[in-house]
């Protein structure tokens, strides 16, 4: 804001010299270039901030997927381990069902071999 109203000042300086001296009129042209000059560097330095904010964004919008996509290979890890751990009960029950079947099994034959001896 403060250059643009250098550059209307400096605008209405030299539309008031026009009548003056070279000199003056040189003048006012050196204070015009420096005044474009000032503008063109504060544009400059605004895009400069802009990609710099822009491109931490994206760092930090980076750093989340990477972060969301680790706690995802977490939990899928966790359900992995107990899915595994889930199997393996069922197969150890079944295990020692049939155990305990097979068991059941035999001494009921054994004790039909006594009775047909008998």
């Amino acid at each position: 804001m403060k250059m643009l109203i250098t550059l209307v000042v400096t605008l209405a300086t030299a539309a008031g010299l026009a009548a003056c001296s070279q000199n003056a009129q040189d003048q006012t042209a050196q204070a015009g270039n420096a005044v474009a000059a000032d503008m063109s560097a504060t544009a400059s330095n605004a895009g400069d901030r802009i990609d710099a904010s822009t491109d931490h964004a994206a760092d930090r919008a980076g750093d989340h997927l990477s972060n969301a996509g680790d706690s995802v290979e977490a939990t899928a890890d966790q359900a992995g381990s107990a899915i595994t751990n889930g199997a393996d009960k069922a197969g150890n029950t079944i295990g020692n069902g049939a155990d305990k079947a097979a068991e059941a099994t035999g001494t009921l034959l054994e004790k039909a071999g006594k009775k047909l001896k008998d």
